[in-house]
């Protein structure tokens, strides 16, 4: 499903992606930040104005689509698009080994392969975090690797896990 992108003179950017369902959902990116979602029914017909988003609230939506905030359960049967590798939210409690050191000194990669795309911060969303990034309890690691690599790492994450 590629997402086609057209400039819009004077205006912004504008994005469109074809629903498996059925119907197009563009959105505009004004010069002015706002984000403006809109449906487009099956067949054609007149696009209807969804809504309109501040760039902070698009982040958030984006994290939010993007799984930052809930992994569906069906996720371990689901296939992945990166070969063996899978997508794992792990929470860091306050005993967590991990918990006040820097993602440098966690060593995650170089310890379990896996590797950490993002922290979850509250309503924040750290993307790519580097090694100076200090993982803090209450965080949320968003990491990407295979089974085993991310058993290995939820034990490292919170010792007392089951993983």
């Amino acid at each position: 499903m590629p997402v086609r992108e057209t400039d819009l003179p004077n205006v912004g950017r504008k994005y469109e992606l074809d629903l498996a369902t059925g119907g197009r959902l563009s959105v505009v990116i004004g010069h002015d930040g706002t984000r403006t979602l809109y449906r487009q029914p099956e067949g054609g017909g007149d696009a209807e104005r969804v809504a309109e988003l501040t760039g902070e609230e698009a982040r958030q939506f984006g994290a939010v689509l993007g799984g930052a905030y809930f992994q569906p359960a069906e996720s371990e049967t689901a296939d992945v698009p990166v070969g063996d590798a899978r997508i794992e939210w792990f929470d860091v409690d306050a005993d967590s080994p991990l918990a006040g050191n820097s993602v440098g000194d966690s060593a995650i990669r170089a310890e379990t392969g896996a590797t950490l795309l993002a922290i979850q911060r509250g309503a924040d969303t750290i993307a790519n975090p580097g090694a100076g990034e200090v993982i803090e309890a209450g965080d949320v690691l968003v990491t990407l690797g295979t089974r085993e690599e991310q058993r290995e790492l939820a034990q490292r994450v919170n010792k007392d896990s089951d993983a």
